[in-house]
């Protein structure tokens, strides 16, 4: 395994117990130049988990907490007049940072929703009728809570294609909980963090990401995949050429990880179910997308 990658997991599992693989798909998401989309209940770890991920990295962080009243002005930024030089000048928002949390994303209308589809799939803002691009790297970080909660906005399907990934937290097991109640663990031990990358050292790792090959067999193996997503009946939809673009992405920053330049299939099979999840919708019920998607992956 990469050993700088190892011990940046090694330093993350510290703060959040319990979560390796999901501290791995977190990690694997970023250098695939991917967002994270974590769903699960309030006080899982979500936010813990960015921050610890920003200051590993090294990277400028910011946290927008999404709410029913928030504007998109209050995202991208807004142009205020001068009176000394008697111009506008434009006050940059939140989303010009390298690492975003967008944190209860799902609280916000669907208008200030939609102000990070732009930013999200070609790391620039249009705002009015010019382009700034975003830092280098760029990743936004989104949390959301169950639809079931009441508050919530469920993110139009385009928004969720955005996001390479979706994974959830989960409680964690009985000995990391209790590390935790003893502050061996949790948000807390963030600030204890240090810095294993820089900035420059991340973004090259991401265009080695890159160079990870693939061969013709794995790439027949990934549309065995898709095709079955779009046979079976469960699905509403399959899986489009996008996401097969981002399986194959995001299999390859596995392998990274694991310090291979080649894949295999295990490598596919390690982030299917998180890259295609939130990309399904189900049309019949009895079974979970997760465990269908499962299925579907033993069997391909």
């Amino acid at each position: 395994m990469n050993s700088t990658l190892q011990n940046s997991l090694d330093a993350l599992s510290g703060v959040i117990r319990g979560k390796d693989r999901e501290l791995r798909l977190a990690l694997c998401c970023m250098l695939a130049r991917g967002h994270l989309l974590i769903e699960d209940l309030p006080g899982m770890g979500k936010t813990a988990l960015a921050l610890s991920l920003a200051r590993l990295l090294g990277l400028e962080y910011q946290r927008i907490q999404f709410t029913s009243d928030l504007l998109p002005a209050d995202i991208l930024g807004v142009s205020i007049f001068d009176r000394a030089s008697s111009e506008f000048q434009f006050k940059p928002g939140p989303v010009f940072s390298q690492l975003l949390l967008a944190d209860e994303i799902n609280r916000a209308s669907p208008r200030t929703q939609s102000a990070l589809l732009e930013a999200m799939e070609e790391r620039q803002v249009t705002i009015e009728g010019q382009g700034r691009s975003l830092p280098e790297p760029f990743v936004v970080i989104a949390t959301q809570n169950p639809l079931t909660q009441q508050g919530t906005f469920p993110l139009p399907e385009s928004q969720m294609d955005r996001f390479l990934m979706c994974i959830p937290m989960g409680y964690p097991d009985t000995d990391s909980e209790k590390a935790i109640l003893r502050g061996e663990a949790g948000r807390f031990l963030v600030s204890q963090l240090g810095q294993s990358v820089t900035p420059k050292q991340f973004l090259l790792m991401q265009q080695e990401v890159n160079n990870v090959h693939a061969s013709d067999l794995l790439l027949d193996y990934v549309l065995r995949l898709l095709k079955a997503t779009r046979e079976e009946g469960y699905f509403a939809v399959g899986l489009s050429p996008r996401a097969g673009l981002a399986l194959l992405q995001a299999a390859r920053a596995w392998a990274y990880i694991d310090g291979r330049d080649y894949l295999i299939p295990e490598d596919i099979q390690a982030v299917f179910v998180p890259v295609a999840t939130h990309r399904l919708t189900m049309q019949k019920q009895g079974i979970s997308p997760g465990e269908l998607l499962a299925r579907i992956n033993a069997m391909a």
